[in-house]
């Protein structure tokens, strides 16, 4: 089942701006950055190199792109398991509306939408 709540999407005009202010104003750490292929970079922030739960810092203009029906005024937020096929059947298992499971490069994830149709992220996550 889901174990934590593991990352918050901000999604931001810019994400070295974002990531100065995160880092120099709020003296967050950068837990990780990759470049996931041309012009679009995945970027977490947390407080600490302890502290399970971070902030991804996407680039609203790239949400758009990929999704253009994306809600990017507001956070998004992926939730963590650490097995995802089990995760995903349990709460198929129990009527929840999901979407198919998404192998991605930083991992696998898939969506599911609450009572109110509200849509949130579950991702695997080794802790």
């Amino acid at each position: 089942m889901i174990n934590k709540i593991g990352k918050i999407t901000l999604y931001v005009n810019n994400q070295e701006e974002a990531k100065e202010f995160w880092t120099k104003k709020l003296n967050f750490l950068v837990k990780f950055e990759q470049n996931m292929g041309p012009n679009m970079k995945w970027v977490e922030v947390g407080p600490s190199e302890s502290e399970f739960t971070t902030f991804v810092l996407y680039d609203k203009n790239l949400m758009k792109n990929q999704n253009k029906d994306a809600n990017v005024l507001h956070p998004s937020v992926i939730l963590s398991t650490s097995d995802i096929n089990s995760t995903y059947s349990e709460l198929k298992g129990n009527h929840v509306e999901v979407g198919e499971i998404m192998k991605m490069p930083y991992g696998s994830m898939f969506s599911f939408k609450d009572q109110d149709g509200n849509e949130y992220l579950v991702r695997e996550d080794k802790y």
